[in-house]
Parts: C-alpha cells; structure tokens; sequence
C-alpha cells in the first residue's frame, strides 16, 4: 500500500512538471490566428535550426503570445508557492499569498504610478517598492517588546492591507472618469496584456528567486507549521526560516502583482488541488503546487484572451473557475482540516 501510494504521488508530480510544457505549447497557437502545434514547435525552434517560417507565425508567437505565456508560468508557479508557503507558515488553509498585505501595497504603488501617467517600467518599479514595504511595515506593526509572534503577524497584515486598500480607494476617487480610473480598474483586475520582454527582465527575477529559496527551504516547512511554543523549543534558526520564506513569498507577489494586476484564487485553490493529489507533506506539495500553478494560470490567460473579442479580466475568470471547483475540492476533501 506504502510502495502504491509513494508510486501514485511521484507519477502526479510528474505530471505536474510535464503539464506546463504541454499547456504552453497548445496555448502559444491557440487563439484568434491559430497554429498547429507542428508548426509552432518548428517557429520556436526556428532562431535555432535557420528553418524558414511564415513571417506572421514568427510575430505572432514571439512578439505576442510568448512573453505573456513566460509570464503566465512564472506568475501561475510563484502564486501557488507563495500561497503554499503562507498557508505552511501560518498553519492557516485559507492563507493566501496577500495575507501580509503584500499585494494590496504593490496594487497601491501601481495605481499611484498609473495616477502620474508613469511607463510601464515605472509602474512595475512603483509597484514593487511598496509591496516591499508592505512586508516591512506588517513586521513593524506585529513587533511588541522586540519579539513577534505568528498571530501577530496576521493581524498586522490585515490591517496593513486594509490600509493600502483604502489608498487605493482614494486615488480611484481622485482619478480622472475619463482617462486615468479605466485603467486603474482594468489593470486592478489582473491582465498578461502588457507582458513584454523588458517588463519580464525586471520581474521574473524576483520571482525565480523567491520560488527556488521556497523550493530549497520545502523541506522545513512542516516544522515551521509548528505552533510558536514549539518553534521556540526548536532554536532560533526556525524564526530566519521563517523570515526567509515572508521576504521569499512577499518578492513574487509584489512582483506578479506589478506585472499583471491582482489576481485572485491562484494562491489559495491550486495548494488545496496539490495536497489532494500527494497528500499534507508540504515537500510535495511544493513540486506539485508549481506545475499546477503554472498550467492553471496558462489556460485562464488563454481563455481570458481568446473567449471573446474583448479581453476578459483574469480575476473574474480565476474566481468563476475557483470557487466552484473549491467547493467540489472541498466536499471531496471532507472539509478544511
């Protein structure tokens, strides 16, 4: 039973790593213009093999498709582990990757840079800065007598994040009708439009970071789950590993977030899919969260893309396609445990 059980998890996380690759090559032709996977995978290849293809299957997939697919996988991947990551450390399931106000301050930053009519560099610049300082402030709020403990810590972030809401909120009334509060309201709800090379350059690397330091640390995240008391029996080394995996997680989400809006449901669904898959050991977890993600979030860009001729918002497709298949996830799992 042992040996069937540890066979069945090993093939899901394989699967979970093919998955990506699988969903990335379909979606680069699927859409309005499409292109079979034969000729996109020969378009790819082509800077390589010197293949001649057609001039608008190479515009298509590299100047279009391509940088929003990369951002789709880094975005899906680096969401579901901070969401995994959070949920961990704050032994919380409902814990999402905004649970340290982290994506409320950088929708702050971006909206304040959209308010001035900065580029898209600025934006994410902006966005960034003040996600960052929303961890850093959630840290100070939470610290009393010079220590701090898990409950604290949420509590600073709700309210940290209710604060940067509430900005947010000021600058859309502050906002021009005509030209400035549109965008701010599309790009709040989450879109891969703007995605470009230059964008990602500035990005990703945040959140590759942040995703290999909780890949590298997945093996103590069932000991920080711990309660503080046993934490505390446990040394200090649990509170930088601790520490480690906010600044980690806090790095891809104020990344995401300037690249692409908020996006909900990403954080919070695909851990629960991936512990109903391999079970609690948050090791697995953690391999099987990343493929998931990334494929999850391919497909609803797709869809978000392609499913009408205006584009549709990937937060109202995400919470469409999550909260039913939550609630299923859930009758099968017997409940949040």
């Amino acid at each position: 039973m042992l040996r069937t059980d540890m066979r069945k998890e090993r093939t899901v996380i394989f699967a979970a790593f093919i998955l990506p690759i699988v969903s990335a090559l379909i979606c680069l032709g699927f859409g309005r213009y499409s292109i079979s996977i034969p000729d996109t995978i020969a378009t790819l290849l082509s800077p390589i093999t010197g293949r001649e293809v057609r001039g608008t299957d190479y515009t298509v997939i590299f100047n279009v498709r391509l940088p929003r697919i990369i951002l789709a996988l880094a975005a899906g991947m680096g969401l579901s582990l901070a969401g995994t990551a959070f949920q961990a450390l704050f032994s919380n399931p409902l814990a999402t990757p905004d649970t340290l106000g982290v994506a409320s301050g950088a929708s702050f930053g971006a909206v304040l840079a959209l308010l001035f009519g900065s580029s898209l560099i600025g934006i994410q610049i902006s966005a960034l800065v003040f996600g960052m300082s929303a961890l850093f402030l959630t840290y100070a709020v939470s610290r009393i007598k010079g220590q701090s403990s898990i409950v604290m810590i949420v509590l600073g972030g709700i309210v940290i994040s209710s604060l940067f809401e509430a900005l947010v909120s000021f600058i859309k009334y502050i906002a021009d009708p005509q030209d400035e509060l549109p965008a701010i309201s599309y790009w709040l709800m989450g879109s891969m439009s703007s995605a470009t090379y230059g964008s990602l350059a500035l990005g990703l690397p945040f959140i590759i970071i942040g995703s290999l330091t909780i890949v590298l640390l997945r093996w103590r995240l069932n000991i920080v789950s711990l309660g503080d008391d046993e934490a505390k029996s446990l040394g200090g080394r649990i509170l930088i590993i601790r520490l480690l995996i906010m600044t980690a997680s806090t790095m891809i989400t104020a990344s995401c977030v300037s690249m692409c809006g908020q996006v909900g449901w990403v954080g919070l669904l695909v851990p629960h899919i991936a512990r109903f898959l391999v079970g609690n050991d948050n090791r697995k977890v953690v391999l099987a969260s990343i493929g998931f993600g990334a494929s999850f979030m391919v497909i609803v860009d797709t869809v978000a893309r392609s499913l009408i001729a205006s584009e549709l918002p990937l937060s109202v497709l995400t919470a469409i396609a999550g909260a039913p298949f939550f609630i299923i996830l859930l009758r099968r799992m017997g409940g949040i445990r």
